[in-house]
């Protein structure tokens, strides 16, 4: 009897010793997302606003890009204009890869959109991360580019069996819906504002989570661990725009048509 107590104190010991090695590698670890990309999805700071929106909300979410101002994907795809974007996907894991070409590629240039962007989505593919495609918006100048723009990244999703982030769908609509908010920089950048909405169109999509609670204001540290803030917007700027993500049907772009 003496020797079966023994017996199971010891399995006893060895279980309470290895639990929270187990516990810790069953412990949800953040998703990576690499921004591939140029200036429409750098300007304000969009990608580190998405990691801090999640970050508010108790969501665990990792943000990196390789963005060059101007850059194509056929660029990025060469290793040209010093972008990285290839090393970073052969030499990294990432759990998904958005991928933003020029605004003017699926006008200007759609066969070398079509081209690239798929060479692209295939090297992700094979290194087991989801690639995503990310829907530029029109500028402002002319708002009928966005016609062209969402049915060219729709018709590539399709063809490569990839779901298509609807940025510049919802950016067109609030630009609609609020003429007299301020929603580009300048003809084609967006404003604060801008970034704002698109953070929480990738904050909403990566993650399924409502937006509702999202801050006006984002913050993060610097290196110092000094108190650093990414972006302000007004509470009724917020307020609108939150709400035109959250009650925007964002699972009909997330299935593979």
């Amino acid at each position: 009897m003496k020797r079966n107590n023994a017996r199971r104190l010891l399995r006893l010991s060895i279980i309470l010793l290895f639990l929270p090695a187990v516990l810790f590698s069953q412990e949800k670890q953040a998703d990576k997302i690499l921004f591939v990309g140029n200036s429409f999805t750098y300007f304000w700071n969009m990608p580190q606003m998405v990691e801090a929106m999640a970050k508010d909300q108790g969501v665990k979410l990792q943000t990196s890009q390789s963005t060059v101002g101007g850059s194509n994907l056929e660029q990025h795809w060469k290793k040209e204009k010093e972008t990285n974007s290839r090393n970073m996907l052969e030499n990294e894991s990432w759990d998904y890869v958005v991928l933003q070409d020029h605004s003017m590629s699926t006008i200007d240039a759609p066969e070398r959109f079509t081209t690239y962007a798929t060479k692209l989505i295939e090297l992700v593919k094979e290194k087991d991360a989801t690639p995503l495609l990310s829907m530029t918006w029109a500028y402002d100048s002319n708002p009928l580019m966005q016609e062209t723009i969402g049915n060219s990244y729709i018709k590539l999703g399709k063809e490569t069996g990839v779901n298509v982030v609807p940025v510049g769908t919802i950016f067109m609509q609030a630009q609609k819906a609020r003429p007299d908010l301020k929603m580009y920089f300048d003809d084609k950048h967006p404003s604060s504002d801008g970034s704002y909405l698109v953070a929480l169109i990738y904050y909403k999509y990566l993650t399924g989570k409502s937006v509702k609670d999202i801050p006006n204001r984002l913050k993060t540290t610097d290196s110092d661990g000094d108190m650093l803030y990414l972006n302000f917007v007004l509470p009724e700027t917020g307020a609108f725009l939150r709400q035109l993500v959250e009650d925007f049907d964002m699972e009909s772009f997330k299935e593979t048509h």
